[in-house]
């Protein structure tokens, strides 16, 4: 045991020197001998401790993400022979896998459309800029994979304890998705750039991103898929399988239909941590949790049942239009005054027979700009639950300009 722990401190102290040399200006073709050292036989469950602890011990996400870099220069060479996955087809696990192989053809592409990028003054001829839109289109769809391992794997990794390995991917994710905004802002300027211009946008943003992809992706075929695969239950997998469409299209499609067996919703999400909590599809939240959500929502909220009487109204600090708990069980017509009750019963009766889904006003009280939108809410088989009322103050919002991108201390927002 204690040889065990040992190797463990003797990799954790390798690795922490190969990272400060990276944040020093290393190179990662300069240290990539050690690191296959250090962390070879290893399996992936270790790895993802490794990383776990070093951030444990208080080094930034961004530090250890440097050794995504050294994985892409030991490893790059390898994915191309990388044997197929071996869960069944239609598998989440499988599915990745073969999308990385596109993933992977998709950045030599790409490489290819930017390697004849002209030099000096010259310009891209046309079907050099159309060659490098169309591969830059298709490697943006990296984003229905990154957002399937944000959403769909990383959750289960950190119910297992497994912390550290999401961290440094999702920041990975973050740069590419900048480096691909940039990528994309580059392309739409393209045809008036010098080859000076193209060279540069070449070497500093493009070639850059198509590294960081290849690394990112052998890391998740060494090390994040065996992980996934040594930690979910069934019932995890169950979870993936019912979400997976929720997100934008991958390179691939599901070569089957797989399902595990047994197909439920899984349990480790689905605990209920206290007796009068109400449990949705989504999650749960406790009466107590539920009430000050509604009643911290920036708007007015109001429910009419399916007979027109008022079930439900939020009591938020600030409301728009006087509320107050008699009005339960009322006629909503009977909640309006008569000259307006018959856009009301118009609204219902619309809403009920199904042609009108939202009608939506704006008008101006007491110097504020308010805006009222009604909802038809409907039941899974289509049936007619409702009227939803919201009614929101949007002065200040039409008063916004320019951007807010980082927190201001001291700021109501």
């Amino acid at each position: 045991m204690s040889e065990l722990i040992d190797n463990r401190r003797h990799r954790l102290e390798v690795l922490k020197g190969i990272i400060h040399e990276l944040h020093d200006g290393a190179s990662p073709e300069s240290v990539k001998d050690r690191f296959r050292a250090v962390l070879e036989g290893v399996g992936a469950g270790e790895v993802g401790a490794l990383e776990s602890e070093l951030i444990a011990e208080g080094m930034p996400v961004e530090e250890v993400r440097r050794m995504c870099e050294v994985h892409a220069a030991v490893f790059r060479d390898q994915l191309a022979r990388r044997a197929p996955s071996h869960h069944p087809p239609g598998h989440p696990l499988h599915t990745l896998a073969r999308d990385n192989r596109a993933i992977a053809e998709a950045v030599a592409a790409y490489r290819a459309a930017v390697a004849s990028f002209p030099s000096g003054e010259g310009r891209l001829e046309d079907a050099q800029l159309a060659a490098w839109r169309a591969a830059h289109q298709r490697l943006a769809h990296v984003e229905g994979h990154y957002l399937r391992k944000e959403y769909l794997l990383f959750p289960f990794l950190e119910k297992a304890g497994i912390a550290g390995p999401p961290k440094v991917m999702w920041r990975l994710h973050d740069e590419i998705r900048e480096h691909l905004r940039a990528a994309g802002e580059a392309v739409a300027a393209a045809a008036d750039a010098s080859g000076e211009e193209l060279a540069l946008i070449r070497d500093t943003v493009l070639l850059p991103m198509l590294n960081q992809i290849d690394g990112l992706t052998e890391k998740e075929e060494r090390f994040l898929f065996p992980m996934c695969a040594e930690n979910f239950a069934d019932t995890d997998w169950a979870a993936v399988v019912e979400q997976w469409g929720q997100f934008p299209p991958l390179l691939v499609e599901p070569e089957g239909q797989w399902r595990p067996s047994p197909a439920e919703f899984p349990a480790r999400l689905a605990e209920v941590p206290v007796d009068d909590a109400v449990r949705l599809p989504s999650g749960h939240l406790s009466l107590r949790q539920l009430t000050a959500l509604l009643n911290t929502l920036p708007v007015d909220l109001t429910f009419v049942d399916s007979n027109d009487r008022v079930a439900f109204f939020t009591e938020g600090a600030e409301r728009v239009f006087a509320r107050n708990r008699a009005i339960i069980g009322r006629r909503v017509q009977d909640c309006h005054p008569p000259s307006s009750v018959h856009i009301v019963q118009r609204i219902l009766d619309d809403m009920r027979a199904g042609r009108r889904q939202v009608a939506e006003f704006w008008i101006t009280l007491h110097g504020r700009f308010l805006h009222i939108r009604y909802f038809a809410v409907g039941g899974e088989g289509g049936e007619y639950l409702g009227c939803l009322e919201v009614t929101q103050d949007v002065t200040a919002i039409r008063a916004l300009e320019g951007e807010r991108r980082l927190l201001e201390e001291g700021s109501a927002a």
